[in-house]
């Protein structure tokens, strides 16, 4: 029998969130990002054309009426403790901005979740992925890059050495495992993390991602019925949304099973009841083009699996990219999945942090996770 077709009804362990740490656009933690999101802050930046030539922006694009020069950067991106974690300044500087940041950010939130892996004998695993490595492709033959071997270039920029670093660094001996699947993935981290936990592979997981771009400062080229917005601004679910805004952040959680972290008295901070993973297959206009139905049979998925009827939900953090297309397929989806197992309207509240932030690409998933968490810790939508 086909999953889509089965009446049985399954469940999930409810995994808890113990811990929680990130760097976004105009904010340095989850406190400050929150804070920001109450007060309705946009945190991209505008940038002056002496900014753009001093990051190196060709002249061209600069002049440019289609180049806008906006992005939602992180502060201090480049700065990075290596003798805290061990690395030489040499190595340091070879290794991808994404991977030094994330690192730190494991660190932190393993901190906040109070565990100690140096002395603790739990078995913790770490999910993980970034974006492409744009690092290593912009200063492929400047500086440091020049010098180095193809060798010593690969082990600090390679993102498939992503998880396995925070393994050996933070002594982490659980799974190891670094995903890639364009902006899901983060939840896609999340997911496989959980499963980890279910069957008992790990008694702790670490899951997340990282998206740090280079040249730090830099516009981007709009092009009419592309993703990207005219004006720079991002605005989802809006009737004046044009397009998405390119931003950056790093983010991770502590994920446990919610037995042992009630056992433990652990700090949760929410429980994660259900999860699911599919794709669209060839049932969509185009490659890069989203499915109402995918999204819906997914939706419906976890919703099944988590024991929870659409009725009784009151918020959902979407996608939400502000692009003409894919935020009417997404909506249509929930609307569509919802349907399945009530027939109330106007009920449940829409959001999405990209408002504030931008697209944060490999980390936007995760983003809208650590916001929700944050509302259901203050009672605020």
């Amino acid at each position: 029998m086909k999953r889509a077709e089965t009446e049985t009804e399954a469940s999930l362990e409810p995994i808890a969130i113990i811990g929680m740490a990130g760097r976004f656009p105009q904010a340095e933690d989850i406190e400050s990002f929150w804070e920001n999101i109450r007060l309705g802050r946009e945190a991209i930046q505008f940038f002056t054309d002496e900014e753009l030539r001093d990051a190196g922006v060709d002249e061209s694009l600069i002049r440019n009426p289609n180049y806008v020069k906006a992005a939602a950067k992180l502060k201090d991106a480049e700065m990075f403790d290596a003798g805290f974690f061990g690395f030489t300044p040499r190595e340091a500087r070879l290794m991808d901005p994404q991977h030094r940041i994330f690192l730190e950010c494991a660190w932190h939130a393993l901190e906040k979740a109070g565990i100690d892996t140096q002395r603790s004998d739990a078995v913790v695993g770490v999910f993980a992925g970034t974006n492409i490595d744009n690092y290593l492709f912009e200063y492929f033959n400047d500086g440091e890059f020049a010098t180095a071997s193809s060798y010593e270039k690969r082990l600090g920029s390679d993102n498939g050495f992503l998880a396995t670093r925070v393994a050996y660094k933070l002594n982490l001996k659980g799974p190891a495992i670094t995903i890639q699947t364009a902006c899901s993935t983060s939840l896609v981290a999340v997911n496989v993390a959980c499963q980890h936990l279910m069957t008992y592979q790990c008694d702790i997981a670490l899951a997340g991602a990282s998206s740090v771009q280079a040249p730090r400062k830099c516009g981007y080229l709009y092009q009419q019925h592309g993703i990207s917005s005219p004006d720079g601004h991002c605005r989802s679910f809006d009737a004046d949304a044009k397009g998405t805004v390119a931003g950056e952040g790093v983010a991770t959680v502590v994920l446990k099973r919610l037995e042992d972290a009630l056992a433990d008295g652990d700090m949760i901070h929410a429980v994660i009841k259900g999860w699911a993973l599919n794709n669209d297959g060839d049932a969509k206009v185009g490659f890069t083009a989203p499915s109402v139905d995918g999204q819906a049979e997914v939706i419906e998925m976890a919703q099944m699996l988590a024991g929870v009827n659409a009725e009784s939900i009151s918020y959902v953090e979407a996608h939400g990219t502000g692009t003409e297309l894919g935020d009417p397929i997404e909506v249509a989806a929930l609307s569509q999945a919802f349907a399945a197992t009530t027939e109330r309207r106007n009920y449940c509240a829409l959001g999405s942090v990209k408002a504030n932030i931008g697209h944060l690409d490999a980390t936007a998933g995760i983003a809208g996770l650590i916001k929700t968490c944050q509302m259901l810790k203050h009672k605020e939508i």
